[in-house]
C-alpha cells in the first residue's frame, strides 16, 4: 500500500511542478483507514531513513492563535524513496484496498514540511476536546470583591508593594485597589477559582492581623466632653503656658531621680569654674632642690565645703516636654471606650448602637444628673521622673457609682456587637482626664528617641490643683483626627444625659 501511495503522490508532485502551482492554502487533513485503524494528519509527507516525523496541529476555533503539539516517533526501519507530496480535494484508492481520504483543511502551511505517520484518531480526538475545554476555562476570569476599608489598604500593599506582589505571584491573581478613597472594596481577579479564593483568604488574614496590632491606630472612641466648659478650657491653657513659659514654672532640675541618668555636663563645668575662683584652697608644695620633682603633703590639705548651687529651672525640652504632648484644651474629655472602625459599615453600626441604648443609659443614671470633680495630677504608669501619661483624677460627686454603671452599659453594648478588641474588652474602666501624653509627641521635633518626660516639677506645682466640678451632659461617638468648628472631635452620634432633677 505504501509503495502504491508513494508512486501516486510522486505523480501529483510532478504535475504541480510543471504547472508552476504554488500552494499556500490551509494544510490538508487526511484520514488513513486500514485494518479498522484510523489515522489523521494535516501536513506534508517525506518518507525515508529509519523513521518519520509527525507534526499534528490541533485547532481551537475559540482562539485566534493555534496550538501545536509536536511528536517524534520512529515507525519503520525500512528505507524508501524520498518523495514530496501534496494533495488537496482528492480521494485515492491504492491497489491493496486501503483508502486515503481528505477530511478537511483549515490552517496555513508551507511546502516541503516534514511529516510523520498518523496516530490513532480516538486519543487525538480526546486530546482536542481536552485542549478546547482547557482553553475555554483559561479564557474565563473569576473575581471576588473584598470589603476592606481605606485605612487597611496599606497593609495589603505592604512596604513598596511587596505583600501585594507576593500574593499575586503565588496565587496567580491580580489585586485591584479602588481609585477613590471613598471606595472600600478590593477586587481579586484570576483564571483559577482556587487562586482567587486563596488570595481572598490571605487578604482577610492580613486584615485580622493588622486590626490586632498597634500599627492600626484607633479611629473612634466614646467620649464624655468636658471642653464645653470655657472656664475649664482657660485653666488648661494657663497650665500649658506656665509649663512652656520662660522659667516661671519653677521646674527644678536637682530633684532626685530613680534611674541611672547621665550626669549633667553643665553642672560639672560650673562646679569647676567655682573651684578655680575660690582662693581658700590650701595645698602646700615643697621643692627639695632645683630638679623638677615636687613633694605634696596631702595631710595638710584642708577640706572646703561649698554652698549648694542655686536652683535653676531647666528648659522644658531638656525634660522631654514640648507643646505636642499636651492635650489640646478644646478637645478635653473623659474616655469611655476606644474603637477601631476601619470601614463605613462598622461606623454605621457603632452609631446605631449608641443611639439605641440611650434609654438604658438614662436608666442606669436613675434619670438624674451626674457631676464629677477634677482635682490634682497623677501619673498613669511609672514615676513622675519618667512619666508617659499625666492626668487629673476623676471623682463622681456623691460617690453613687451611677456614672460608672451608665458607661458600663455603653461598653457592654459594643462588646456584644463585636466592635471591641479582646484586649480592650478585658480592661476595667478607669475614669481619667488626660492632660499630657508622650505618645502624641511629634517625632520630627525631638533630637533623640524620647518616650517619656520629667513631670516632677509639674507635679510639685499642680499636684493638688482643683480643676473644678462639672456636669456630664452627653456621650459622643467621636472620630479621631477630625474636628468640628469649635475644635472638638467630630461627633458621629451622641446621646444626652439628664441635666435637670426629675420631680415626681
Amino acid at each position: 500500500m505504501l509503495v502504491g501511495c508513494s508512486r501516486f503522490l510522486s505523480r501529483v508532485h510532478w504535475v504541480l511542478k510543471f504547472t508552476n502551482t504554488y500552494v499556500a492554502s490551509r494544510p490538508t487533513h487526511y484520514c488513513f483507514q486500514r485494518q479498522s485503524d484510523y489515522h489523521c494528519l494535516s501536513c506534508d509527507f517525506i518518507m525515508g531513513g529509519s523513521g518519520r516525523k509527525k507534526r499534528i496541529c490541533i485547532d481551537d476555533l475559540g482562539k485566534e492563535q493555534k496550538l501545536m503539539t509536536s511528536i517524534w516517533r520512529p515507525v519503520s526501519t525500512k528505507a524508501s524513496s524520498s518523495q514530496e507530496s501534496l494533495m488537496k480535494d482528492s480521494t485515492i484508492e491504492p491497489g491493496d484496498g486501503g483508502q486515503i481520504q481528505e477530511v478537511g483543511s483549515n490552517t496555513s502551511t508551507t511546502m516541503g514540511e516534514t511529516t510523520e505517520p498518523a496516530t490513532s484518531s480516538s486519543p487525538l480526538q480526546e486530546n482536542i476536546e481536552n485542549k478546547m475545554r482547557d482553553s475555554s476555562l483559561s479564557a474565563e476570569k473569576h473575581s471576588v470583591s473584598v470589603k476592606v476599608g481605606a485605612p487597611l489598604f496599606r497593609f495589603i500593599k505592604g512596604k513598596g508593594g511587596y505583600t501585594q506582589k507576593r500574593i499575586e505571584d503565588e496565587m496567580k491573581v491580580k489585586i485591584i485597589f479602588p481609585s477613590s478613597k471613598e471606595e472600600e472594596f478590593v477586587t481579586v481577579e484570576g483564571i483559577s477559582i482556587d487562586g482567587v479564593a486563596s488570595a481572598s483568604e490571605k487578604i482577610q488574614e492580613i486584615i485580622d492581623e493588622a486590626v490586632r496590632s498597634r500599627n492600626l491606630d484607633y479611629s473612634h472612641f466614646v467620649s464624655l466632653p468636658l471642653a464645653i466648659y470655657p472656664e475649664l478650657v482657660d485653666k488648661l491653657f494657663d497650665f500649658q503656658h506656665s509649663i512652656l513659659g520662660d522659667g516661671d514654672s519653677c521646674i527644678d532640675e536637682n530633684l532626685d531621680t530613680d534611674s541611672n541618668e547621665d550626669e549633667d555636663t553643665t553642672v560639672v563645668e560650673e562646679a569647676d569654674q567655682l573651684s578655680k575662683k575660690n582662693a581658700d584652697v590650701a595645698v602646700e608644695l615643697k621643692v627639695a632642690d632645683d630638679s623638677e620633682s615636687v613633694k605634696v603633703n596631702l595631710t595638710n590639705i584642708s577640706l572646703v565645703s561649698y554652698a549648694p548651687k542655686a536652683s535653676k529651672s531647666s528648659a522644658p525640652s531638656d525634660l522631654g516636654i514640648d507643646k505636642s504632648i499636651f492635650i489640646k484644651p478644646k478637645t478635653f474629655h473623659l474616655t469611655v471606650l476606644m474603637l477601631k472602625l476601619w470601614n463605613k459599615d462598622r461606623v454605621k453600626t457603632a452609631t446605631e448602637i449608641l443611639q439605641n441604648i440611650s434609654s438604658k443609659v438614662i436608666e442606669a443614671l436613675d434619670n438624674r444628673p451626674v457631676s464629677i470633680r477634677l482635682k490634682g495630677l497623677e501619673c498613669m504608669k511609672g514615676s513622675m521622673a519618667k512619666a508617659r501619661v499625666l492626668y487629673a483624677p476623676v471623682e463622681e460627686i456623691g460617690c453613687e457609682g451611677r456614672l460608672f454603671r451608665a458607661c458600663q452599659v455603653i461598653i457592654d453594648a459594643y462588646v456584644e456587637a463585636g466592635l471591641v478588641l479582646e484586649n480592650d474588652a478585658n480592661q476595667r474602666l478607669k475614669f481619667h482626664a488626660t492632660v499630657m501624653n508622650s505618645r502624641h509627641r511629634k517625632r520630627a521635633k525631638q533630637k533623640r528617641n524620647v518616650d517619656s518626660f520629667d513631670a516632677r516639677g509639674i507635679f510639685k506645682q499642680y499636684g493638688s490643683e482643683d480643676w473644678g466640678e462639672y456636669l456630664i451632659r452627653e456621650a459622643h461617638l467621636s472620630q479621631r483626627f477630625s474636628f468640628d468648628e469649635k475644635g472638638y472631635y467630630h461627633c458621629c452620634a451622641s446621646i444626652p444625659f439628664p441635666e435637670n432633677m426629675q420631680v415626681e
